[in-house]
C-alpha cells in the first residue's frame, strides 16, 4: 500500500469526500449562528462569548476520559455516531426559529450538544487517520485532507452570508446538519478494518489510563512545547471570537454577504496553504516549519484592529489569510510529527490530552473576550488577542533549537 497514491485509495477518498462535505456545512453555519445570535437575537459580545464558548467547553469537561475510552474501542462507529448527533441537533434550530421560540439559551444548548460530540470526533479523527494511511503518509495524508477540506472553506462562508442574507440564517444550519448525515454515510462505507482491541483482563481503570495520557505528554518536551503554543493561539482566538463579527458588522458596518466573503479569503489561504505544506516542509524542515510558520505569519495576523469603514476594510482580508495561512500550516505538521511519535495503543490519550490542553482554554477566552469587549471595547480586545499571536511561537523556537527534521527526533520517541 505503501506506493499507491493517496487518491486511488479508496477509503482515503471517502474520507475526503465525507470531511470536504461536512467542512462545507460547519462553514457555512460558521457564518450563519454567530449572524443569528448577532443580527436576529441582538446578542451582546459577554452573549456571543457564551455561544461561542459552550461549543468548546466539551474538551475540558470530557475531552480526558473520551481519549481513555477512545483507546478502548474502535473508531470508525465512534466517527459515524458523532455526525448523526451533531445532525439531530442542529434540526432543532430552525425547527424553533420556525415556531418563534429561538433564544441565545437555545443556542447555548445546541453549541454544548454539538460540542460534546465533536470531542469523540476530533479525538478518534486524528487516530484513525494512521490505520487508513499507515504512519509514513501522515503528513501527505493530513495535507491533502487539510487541502480538500479548505475548499469547502473557501466557498462556504460566502455562500453562508449569501444565504443568510437570501433565506434568514436559522434555515442556514439546515446545511450544516444535511452535510454531517452525508459525511456518516461515507464513513460507513469505508472498509479498512481496525486492528483489534486488545483484551487486558486486568485493564487500568479509567483513571490511571487518563494519567498516563498525560504523563507521556508531560515527559516528551516536543508535546509539552507544542500544547503550550497551541494553547496561546487557541486563547487568542477564543477571545478574539467573541467580538470579530460584532467587530465586522457594526463597527465596520459590513453585510453578511461581505463577511462571509470576507472569511473566505482566509480559507483561500488555507487551502493553498494546506496544499504546499508537504514541498515547504521538505524545503524548510518538518520541524523548523512548525514555528515558523507562526513567526513569519503573526505580524500579519494582527492588523484587523487597525481596519476602518471603507477600503481600509482590506486590513481585515490580510490578516484572516495571514491567520489560516499561519495555522493550516502549523497544524498539519504539528499534528504528522504527533501521529509519528506517538505508539498506536495511546494515541487516543494523547490526542485528548492535546485537544484537551489546546481547546479547554477557549471557553475561559471566549467569556474572557466577551467581558473585555463590554470594557475595554472591540479593537482593544482584538490588540489583546494579537499580542498573544505574537508570543505563540516562543515555546517552540525554545523546545525545537536548530532542529530541522523530524528524523532528528528519533531518540525523544517514548515507548512504553
Amino acid at each position: 500500500m505503501s506506493d499507491t497514491p493517496l487518491i486511488r485509495n479508496r477509503d482515503f477518498r471517502l474520507l475526503l469526500i465525507g470531511q470536504t462535505t461536512s467542512q462545507l456545512g460547519a462553514q457555512v453555519s460558521g457564518v450563519a449562528i454567530p449572524l443569528l445570535a448577532v443580527l436576529t437575537l441582538d446578542a451582546s459580545p459577554i452573549e456571543l462569548g457564551l455561544v461561542t464558548a459552550s461549543s468548546t467547553v466539551a474538551f475540558a469537561l470530557i475531552g480526558l476520559p473520551a481519549g481513555a475510552w477512545l483507546d478502548r474501542w474502535r473508531k470508525l462507529p465512534v466517527l459515524i455516531a458523532s455526525d448523526l448527533v451533531r445532525a439531530a441537533v442542529l434540526i432543532t434550530v430552525p425547527v424553533a426559529a420556525m415556531l418563534g421560540i429561538l433564544t441565545i439559551g437555545q443556542l447555548i444548548v445546541v453549541s454544548l450538544l454539538t460540542g460534546f460530540a465533536r470531542v469523540f470526533f476530533d479525538v478518534g479523527y486524528q487516530s484513525y487517520v494512521p490505520t487508513v494511511l499507515g504512519k509514513d503518509k501522515v503528513l501527505a495524508g493530513n495535507s491533502f485532507m487539510e487541502t480538500i477540506r479548505a475548499s469547502g472553506q473557501v466557498v462556504g462562508p460566502g455562500v453562508g452570508g449569501g444565504l443568510v442574507a437570501l433565506l434568514g440564517a436559522a434555515s442556514v444550519v439546515l446545511i450544516q446538519a444535511a452535510t454531517f448525515v452525508v459525511s456518516a454515510a461515507c464513513l460507513l462505507g469505508i472498509r479498512t478494518r481496525e486492528a483489534a482491541i486488545p483484551v487486558h483482563p486486568e485493564r487500568p481503570h479509567l483513571g490511571a489510563q487518563i494519567v498516563e495520557g498525560l504523563a507521556f505528554v508531560a515527559r516528551n518536551r516536543i508535546l509539552r512545547a507544542t500544547a503550550v503554543a497551541s494553547a496561546a493561539g487557541n486563547f487568542s482566538f477564543a477571545i478574539s471570537s467573541a467580538v470579530t463579527f460584532i467587530f465586522l458588522s457594526r463597527t465596520l458596518e459590513l453585510s453578511p454577504l461581505l463577511i462571509g466573503v470576507i472569511v473566505a479569503a482566509g480559507s483561500i489561504a488555507a487551502m493553498v496553504g494546506a496544499a504546499l505544506t508537504p514541498v515547504v516542509s521538505r524545503r524548510v524542515g518538518s520541524v523548523r516549519i512548525i514555528w515558523l510558520s507562526l513567526v513569519v505569519t503573526g505580524p500579519l495576523a494582527i492588523l484587523t484592529p487597525l481596519a476602518q469603514p471603507g477600503w481600509t476594510v482590506l486590513l481585515v482580508v490580510v490578516a484572516m489569510a495571514a491567520g489560516e495561512l499561519g495555522q493550516i500550516v502549523y497544524a498539519v505538521t504539528n499534528v504528522s510529527l504527533r501521529q509519528r511519535l506517538c505508539p498506536d495503543d495511546i494515541l487516543g490519550r494523547v490526542n485528548a490530552t492535546m485537544r484537551v490542553l489546546i481547546m479547554g482554554l477557549f471557553p475561559l477566552g471566549a467569556i474572557v473576550g466577551g467581558v473585555l469587549g463590554e470594557l475595554l471595547g472591540l479593537r482593544a480586545t482584538l490588540w489583546i488577542a494579537g499580542a498573544l499571536i505574537l508570543l505563540s511561537p516562543i515555546p517552540l523556537i525554545r523546545a525545537f533549537g536548530g532542529i530541522r527534521d523530524v528524523e532528528a527526533l528519533a531518540a525523544w520517541r517514548i515507548e512504553r
